[in-house]
């Protein structure tokens, strides 16, 4: 099996565990931003400290970093941030699985945006397969029965949010990776992540001090949970990260569509909710839009 697919499963299996940590820090008394700081502030010294040490590894300094390095590292980094934040304001409106479903609109855009930006188009196939999933999705996001669409008007616009800033985000990745001067994929990997990490994380001091003063003490005291939190946030994103380094972005966008199955055990079984027929349905699109682009995009 290629090494894209084997990190992207991961990345997604990894990330469900963050967003439900995050999910407790949200109803254990941080706001979205803090929960959203939680992210980044752990992760960034474990991902400068790797980013180092391979680079020690392998006997070479530090690569150039070339103006369109930074501009697709931070377009990425700050598409993170804001798509994070609507991610974690969606959990307090729908259940824990819809709402990650929610955010994976981003998988055609995705495809669009790799298109126009970096020139890598899917094929016929792979598109297909995309499509199938957005159907799940789109299944997904219906209201539930009795309740009009005003009822939860807030959770299709944050997911749909979301979704388009993580595609924009995705594609930076993936063009911050291929802008590295550096042979080995993890290594290009690691240095992008320690770079994006570092900037998440000051972007977001200065705005939480202003906006919610008190904030970063109280995700600092909390350290028990929000340390996890960044542990499991830099082993996902080395997942993704690897994974973009070495395949189309809409690809490994659209595969990591398996977390949407992982949530739906976490929700189930943590959190104790259930889910409809309908919403089970929709998991099953996405299940078979997997399998296809398994099929589909592990043949490139």
């Amino acid at each position: 099996m290629p090494l894209w697919i084997l990190a992207t499963l991961a990345a997604a299996l990894v990330q469900t565990g963050r967003f439900a940590l995050q999910k407790h820090l949200k109803s254990a008394g941080l706001t979205t931003a803090g929960a959203t700081f939680a992210r980044f502030v752990f992760a960034a010294p474990l991902a400068l400290a790797l980013a180092a040490a391979l680079l020690a590894a392998d006997g070479q300094g530090l690569p150039a970093l070339s103006g369109r390095f930074w501009l697709a590292a931070l377009g990425g980094g700050l598409g993170q941030i804001l798509a994070t934040t609507a991610t974690v304001a969606l959990f307090a409106r729908r259940n824990f699985a819809a709402g990650i479903a929610f955010t994976k609109t981003e998988t055609v855009l995705v495809a669009l945006f790799s298109a126009v930006f970096l020139g890598e188009a899917v094929s016929g196939a792979g598109f297909a397969a995309i499509l199938v999933g957005l159907a799940g999705v789109l299944l997904l996001s219906l209201p539930k029965r009795g309740a009009g669409w005003g009822a939860e008007a807030q959770a299709p616009a944050l997911g749909l949010a979301a979704g388009a800033l993580f595609g924009l985000s995705a594609i930076g990745y993936r063009a911050a990776t291929q802008a590295l001067d550096v042979d080995d994929a993890f290594t290009r990997a690691a240095l992008t992540l320690a770079a994006v990490t570092s900037f998440q994380t000051l972007a977001m001091l200065p705005w939480l001090r202003w906006r919610t003063p008190g904030e970063i003490t109280r995700v600092l005291a909390r350290w028990r949970v929000t340390a996890l939190v960044g542990v499991t946030g830099v082993l996902g994103s080395l997942g993704w990260f690897l994974a973009f380094a070495l395949q189309n972005a809409a690809y490994v966008r659209a595969l990591g569509q398996v977390e949407l199955v992982f949530s739906a055990l976490v929700s189930w079984i943590l959190f104790r909710e259930r889910a409809t027929g309908r919403e089970i349905a929709g998991i099953g699109l996405l299940g078979l839009s997997i399998v296809l682009l398994v099929l589909v995009a592990g043949k490139t």
